[in-house]
């Protein structure tokens, strides 16, 4: 009996790890779903967004595949939140293009959830923090 508590107790952590991993399914999935939606974005930054730019910096898919989630980078906007919720409050609009681009590669069009990727702002406000503390121990 001991072992096959040890085998459940094995198998049971290799499933909890593997749940934080795409399949390579999701990554392919995600990879088109970047690539379409980076090309509409494009197309029709001028219409939604004028004078700013949209990068795709991540997409990932849930495990069915129903819903992928989106993380936007906006270059030469001043409001981050005005220009996400643009782009949510046109939501359908580009869910409608992805899918008139991708009906024929897969088998339902996926729920489009948007954030805000705000790596760059963290990155800035580390390195602001590190030369703080490196001027200050070189001063001492």
């Amino acid at each position: 009996m001991p072992k096959a508590r040890t085998v459940n107790v094995i198998i049971g952590m290799a499933i909890t790890s593997h749940k934080n991993m795409e399949s390579k399914r999701q990554q392919k999935f995600s990879r088109l779903i970047q690539k379409e939606l980076s090309e509409i974005f494009q197309r029709d930054t001028n219409t939604l967004l004028p004078n700013s730019m949209i990068t795709i910096t991540k997409v990932r898919a849930s495990p069915d595949l129903g819903t992928v989630r989106v993380f936007l980078s906006f270059f030469n906007t001043d409001d981050h939140t005005l220009a996400i919720n643009t782009i949510n409050a046109h939501n359908s609009e580009i869910r409608y293009n992805l899918g008139k681009r991708i009906k024929d590669q897969v088998r339902g069009i996926p729920q489009l959830d948007f954030f805000i990727d705000d790596t760059n702002e963290y990155v800035d406000r580390i390195d602001k923090i590190f030369n703080r503390i490196n001027k200050d121990l070189g001063g001492v």
